[in-house]
């Protein structure tokens, strides 16, 4: 039997694939909502009942499971703008900022939402928070060469930082572009997410970190009701 969180991700996924209509590039995120939602947009090009999509993904995962279902692909340089971009999130505020980076995969996804007409968020109702980082760490990418340098900038800004480290090999995770990720928590949470995007981003060393801020138009939240799992939408006003 499908435990709840998973029928919420499947019924937000199933969601925003009924937003994608015919010959719209779209930014394909990353995790495992974002996953079913690829893999939903794959069954309906398969059905003929979406034609002419062309996807851009937000990383090495998302790329493979397009290619194994078929799904026509181009790199982010080889377009000018993106009609729809889907992705998920580690957490998101009242005010639509975000905490992502989970997957290690938050440049090429900011890459992807800040190039795209609209930027829909999909996640389960778990992931709704009052402010950010009081659960989640904010993931920060560095230079190789230079996260030891970042984790004491940060610590200068009253954030605690340590290397991520892998699960299934020796030493720290490794992103798609070759950098390390330090995960960061400060105290009191983030009451400032667009400063604290500035100021970290202005560190040197740091490509880009997992604050998600003034990008989202729209987070749809599945959710539970009476053991129902539904879809609430979430429109920025």
């Amino acid at each position: 039997m499908v435990d709840l969180q998973t029928q919420m991700k499947h019924v937000v996924a199933a969601a925003a694939v009924e937003q994608i209509q015919d010959g719209m590039i779209l930014g394909l995120g990353s995790g495992s909502t974002a996953a079913l939602m690829i893999e939903a947009l794959g069954k309906k090009l398969a059905s003929g009942s979406l034609n002419d999509i062309v996807g851009v993904t937000t990383s090495f995962q998302g790329e493979v499971m397009a290619a194994e279902l078929g799904i026509p692909l181009l790199s982010l340089n080889a377009v000018d703008q993106i009609d729809l971009a889907i992705d998920g999130a580690d957490e998101v505020d009242p005010s639509f900022n975000l905490i992502k980076g989970g997957g290690a995969c938050h440049v090429q996804e900011k890459l992807v939402a800040s190039k795209a007409k609209r930027f829909v968020v999909v996640v389960d109702s778990t992931k709704l928070v009052d402010r950010l980082n009081m659960n989640f760490l904010l993931p920060v990418e560095v230079l190789p060469s230079a996260w030891k340098q970042v984790k004491n900038y940060l610590h200068e800004l009253g954030g605690e930082s340590d290397l991520r480290m892998a699960e299934k090999k020796a030493g720290p995770v490794v992103t798609d572009q070759g950098n390390l990720v330090l995960d960061v928590s400060f105290p009191e949470g983030i009451s400032d997410p667009k400063n604290l995007e500035l100021r970290i981003n202005n560190i040197p060393g740091v490509l880009e970190n997992g604050l998600f801020v003034d990008l989202t138009d729209e987070v749809l939240v599945g959710e539970v009701v009476g053991e129902v799992a539904g879809v609430r939408s979430l429109k920025r006003i």
